[in-house]
């Protein structure tokens, strides 16, 4: 099946891409990207030997000192595996991982008969190293029959368990080592490629008479790249170019960006044009999913170099904007942040280890572009080696090929080490509700939730307490700081879940899944929402339920940001009525919160926080953890002049400020007055050490005492409280002289409004006016008025002959238009702004900004 000129531009228009697949295969070019397998023969033979080459590296390329420890890492792991295989019982073909009733054994029995095969077939071992003689090939091979024989060639015996391991895990071990072991096969099982595709296509249950369905919520994002990688190299394998052109065709949907507005298939997974990315229709994924679609077409392109199936040169442009604006927002000093990450925040890695794979891939990348793209590319390839507390380590790359290209890299002193963000920036990803705010001291991450991206995400027996995740729950990164002892696992484990920074929680204690079910799922197939382990019902109400709130979103200017949320009940609350009798509910508390993000500080705004059953409450202004062995100091001074005690303690405070001496890194909190007279309330602060295991939220992690010192601070109302409101600011590195200052009457920020209507700051260092508008009407504050639900910033620049700027967005991603009119004199548009109209009007200026179809995406227009 042929990809039409026409259809390829219509899913990469926005990229202005020609088209990716010619409509005949040229003869193979001699000439490849550096590192490629040797040129000629058909276009067949170049894509198996650039994959070999590829998965094996070349013998140049494991000559070079670079890959030795890459090398020993793959013969240490081979020698391993034969051993168990040696040792195996009846029914394993590997030493502790019984068959016959376990997906997970089966699939890490294919995965480490890929890695002998690797080994096996890896060039440049010396003569007493990984075992690559014909033996130990023939053992694969058989074990290769045996499998398919015992364990997976029978339909009606396969596919329970997890389907990721049927479809694409096992699918992945499978077709590489048919790929390299290709000859082996020929000469020993002939039939035997034959027989694993057959079985393979047979796997693809939610897929379409055993090919991909791009209708499938299975085969999207991610999860399509895998499976058509797989499918690509096994038309090789077969000599089947239909196969491989009809992959390719469903590969590049991944490519285009997602129109929310004209959706293909229904698929909301994938690339946003903010730089968002979702996984699993409503999850922001990308520390998770996304970095392993990064790494997935990467390695795609360098197994289709100069095999004339596809103009790879075309494809370069589109993932190097996913780079730039989705994943290095989100990386800071070499961490990936949490708020990216869904269930995966539980996982042991490390937020160096998710960045490690997006160097390895960008390293790559950077091989295919030219120009200022790709020293652009390097540069950052170098900037995360460079900057990270825990640098990539090339022997965990998956190419020999890579290990060289980054050695390569670090050695070219004509290329510098440059982050791909500048020093300051802020970004809204509305589309899957998280903000970023950068400065080159500090980085800031908000997670927020609606009735489009999920609160959450809990899967098997990952990330067991995830429930306020997504309720405007915030990370501040310190410049300098090793991110493992502030963040990570260990911060979820030592981190009550009700007291994660920045959330809003009722007082009481929740269950988790496997609590309260006794298994990683809620089990009712006879239900009528049929729940079962990979249902929609479960996605819904169990693995990664939404919010009910439409109003999440935010806008930038410039370098500064708002961003505004309603917290709502999830949608398993919403709809308990319809859910079977013994499923499990939790309501939430109930805030509207803005987050005013500028240079030396983050302001705060809450109202109308409290909960409608009530409970008490718990307003977290932060927490943060620290290794025991670290020297903290807390300091603070209370409303009536008095100091905080050491140690901590409860009462209405001016300041607060948290030091850790040993990393010498802090974070100052200034408690600031809301109009209307509303006194500051009691701020709780606490100091404790903790020691609990890592297995708290998730249950495959190891059983590993984790000991931290917690730093608290946060509001609480007893239950029965009415509805209160909380300003404060968050500053980081801030010393105790600074933070008074903020106190005075002259201090830089002035809370403007704080209700559930109408929450604005002015910054009079900045001039600027930042305003969430949450309710329906006309509200005015500042000489701003605005119309409806908003999110505006009005920034009036000094030495500029009277230039004001203005950016507004729609954060329910309803609205076609929204107007703000600025009070006093009228002005004028300076240059163009296609999605703003000027109207001069009597008292001032109406700005009428076009939101129609925008996603949330911010309007800005200069005026004078």
């Amino acid at each position: 099946m042929e990809l039409t000129r026409r259809h390829v531009l219509s899913l990469l228009s926005a990229a202005g891409l020609a088209a990716v697949i010619p409509s005949t295969i040229p003869p193979t070019e001699a000439s490849a990207a550096p590192g490629s397998a040797h040129g000629g023969g058909s276009g067949i033979d170049r894509l198996l030997g650039n994959t070999r080459a590829v998965l094996t590296g070349t013998a140049e390329s494991n000559a070079r000192p670079e890959t030795a420890a890459k090398l020993a890492a793959v013969a240490g792991a081979a020698r391993g595996h034969l051993a168990d295989m040696a040792a195996a019982g009846e029914h394993e073909l590997f030493r502790g991982l019984p068959l016959g009733s376990s997906d997970a054994n089966l699939n890490t029995s294919f995965r480490r008969l890929y890695e002998i095969a690797l080994a096996a077939r890896t060039p440049g071992f010396p003569s007493d190293g990984a075992p690559g003689d014909a033996a130990t090939r023939r053992r694969v091979v058989e074990g290769l029959v045996r499998l398919h024989e015992r364990y997976y060639g029978d339909q009606s015996q396969g596919y329970y368990g997890n389907w990721f391991n049927w479809e694409i895990g096992i699918s992945t071990s499978v077709t590489a080592t048919l790929v390299l072991l290709a000859e082996d096969v020929a000469a020993q099982q002939p039939g035997l490629t034959h027989r694993y595709v057959a079985s393979m296509d047979a796997y693809l249950r939610n897929g379409k008479d055993g090919d991909v369905d791009l209708d499938s919520r299975f085969h999207t994002g991610a999860n399509l790249a895998d499976i058509t990688t797989n499918r690509i190299l096994q038309g090789a394998l077969l000599g089947d170019e239909a196969r491989i052109r009809k992959a390719l065709e469903d590969q590049l949907t991944v490519y285009a960006t997602v129109d929310p507005y004209q959706l293909r298939h229904g698929v909301t997974d994938g690339h946003y044009a903010d730089g968002s990315f979702v996984q699993h229709a409503s999850v922001a994924y990308t520390g998770s999913y996304g970095k392993a679609l990064l790494t997935r077409v990467v390695q795609t392109l360098k197994f289709l170099d100069g095999t004339g199936y596809a103009n790879t040169e075309a494809l370069v442009p589109v993932v190097h904007r996913w780079v730039t604006d989705g994943f290095a927002p989100v990386i800071f000093e070499g961490w990936m942040m949490e708020i990216v990450k869904g269930r995966a925040v539980s996982r042991t890695g490390g937020g160096y280890a998710d960045s490690a794979a997006v160097a390895e891939a960008v390293t790559d990348l950077a091989a295919y572009a030219d120009g200022e793209r790709a020293t652009a590319l390097k540069s950052y390839v170098k900037h995360l080696a460079t900057a990270s507390a825990a640098p990539p380590d090339p022997a965990r790359f998956a190419s020999p090929l890579t290990v060289v290209r980054h050695a390569t890299i670090l050695a070219d002193g004509t290329v510098p080490a440059a982050d791909l963000n500048p020093a300051s920036r802020s970004t809204a990803f509305n589309a899957m509700d998280k903000t970023v705010h950068r400065r080159p001291r500090y980085a800031f991450a908000l997670a927020r939730s609606s009735e489009r991206i999920s609160k959450y995400e809990y899967m098997n027996g990952e990330n067991l307490m995830p429930w306020f995740q997504g309720d405007g729950a915030y990370y501040l990164y310190l410049a300098g700081e090793d991110q493992r002892d502030a963040f990570g696992v260990d911060y979820y484990t030592a981190v009550p879940p009700y007291g994660l920074a920045g959330v809003t929680a009722p007082d009481e204690r929740r269950r988790t899944v496997p609590e309260l079910y006794g298994k990683p799922y809620y089990d009712n197939p006879d239900h009528p929402l049929h729940f079962t382990s990979s249902s929609e019902s479960q996605n819904t109400y169990v693995y990664f339920p939404r919010g009910t709130n439409r109003h999440s979103g935010g806008a930038v200017l410039g370098a500064y940001g708002v961003a505004g949320m309603v917290q709502s009940d999830d949608v398993a609350y919403a709809e308990r009525d319809r859910l079977p009798d013994d499923f499990t509910v939790y309501r939430n508390a109930w805030a509207t919160k803005s987050w005013f993000l500028l240079d030396d500080e983050i302001v705060v705004l809450a109202a109308g926080v409290g909960d409608r059953s009530g409970r008490a409450v718990t307003t977290t202004v932060d927490a943060r953890i620290a290794d025991p062995g670290h020297t903290l100091r807390i300091s603070g001074e209370r409303a009536d002049g008095g100091r905080l005690p050491d140690g901590g303690g409860t009462g209405p405070l001016r300041w607060l400020r948290y030091a850790d001496e040993t990393r010498g890194t802090a974070v100052g909190y200034v408690f600031l007055d809301s109009p209307g007279g509303a006194g500051r309330h009691p701020v709780t602060v606490g100091l404790e050490t903790v020691t609990r295991s890592r297995r708290l939220v998730r249950t495959a992690n190891p059983d590993t005492p984790v000991t931290r010192q917690v730093f608290s601070a946060a509001f609480r109302q007893e239950a029965g409280a009415g509805a209160r409101r909380h300003a404060y600011a968050l500053v980081p590195h801030a010393g105790e002289r600074e933070l008074r200052a903020y106190g005075a009457e002259s201090g830089p920020v002035t809370v403007l409004a704080n209700s559930t209507r109408l929450q604005a700051v002015r910054h009079a260092g900045l001039g600027l006016v930042a305003v969430n508008a949450f309710g329906r009407g006309e509200q005015s504050v500042a000489g701003v008025r605005v119309d409806g639900p908003a999110s505006v910033l009005v920034r009036r620049e000094r030495g500029c002959r009277g230039r004001v700027t203005v950016a507004a967005s729609d954060p329910t991603m309803r609205r076609d238009r929204l107007t703000v009119l600025l009070r006093g004199r009228g002005l004028r548009a300076v240059g163009a702004a296609p999605d703003v109209r000027v109207s001069r009007v009597p008292g001032g200026t109406l700005l009428s900004f076009r939101t129609r179809h925008a996603y949330g995406g911010t309007r800005t227009v200069a005026l004078r």
